[in-house]
């Protein structure tokens, strides 16, 4: 197996951005501002929900009580973000294809239900290895988990690349010695990674 890796985030990525229509238009249901509703969204969950200290049905509970609504419309809200959620299928195919030739990895800030989730979607032999943060219990930019994605390849930083929307994520994958993507489009994306990798 050739010793380059690619590691690449879900979420704005291998998931595109479907929160910002949901923002628009819950915010506006329940008749607060966009920013409030996505502090109750996400308020605090880097150490909480995101690193797994806590389930994503007590953190629902918190988001229910931050919005002041009943159980009935905060499983409305949840159902409703879940059906946004779709794969980029050309990049879950480019990255299959990748398996046998590179290593690759997905790396990513998530909710402890996106395994299921993609179990569900039949996407776990998608990549090599899966390090999600509320498994590993640290969430990017903090560099053990960037670390830990690395250990599961058995990869070396020099010989990695990062895909992320978000700089800052990428920006620490920098300094640890990978090669760093920003991801804006499907094209540019895959674009990168045949220049990463060697023909063939």
């Amino acid at each position: 197996m050739n010793r380059l890796a690619v590691l690449i985030d879900i979420g704005g990525v291998l998931v595109p951005d479907h929160l910002a229509a949901a923002v628009a238009e819950w915010s506006a249901r329940l008749g607060v501002s966009q920013r409030a509703f996505r502090s109750a969204l996400f308020g605090g969950n880097d150490d909480q929900v995101l690193i797994g200290r806590t389930s994503e049905e007590a953190w629902w509970d918190i988001v229910r009580g931050r919005l002041g609504i009943g159980p009935d419309l905060i499983d409305a809200i949840r159902c409703d973000l879940a059906s946004r959620e779709m794969w980029d299928g050309t990049l879950v195919e480019r990255l299959r294809s990748l398996r046998g030739s590179a290593k690759t990895a997905i790396l990513s800030n998530t909710w402890p239900q996106m395994r299921t989730r993609m179990s569900n979607a039949g996407l776990l032999d998608v990549v090599d290895a899966i390090v999600l943060s509320c498994e590993i219990g640290y969430a990017k930019p903090d560099p053990r988990s960037y670390l830990a994605a690395l250990h599961r390849l058995d990869a070396h930083s020099s010989e990695t690349l990062f895909i992320d929307d978000t700089p800052g994520h990428v920006a620490t994958a920098r300094s640890l010695g990978m090669a760093g993507h920003v991801h804006t489009s499907t094209s540019d994306t895959l674009a990168r990674i045949r220049y990463f990798l060697p023909p063939g």
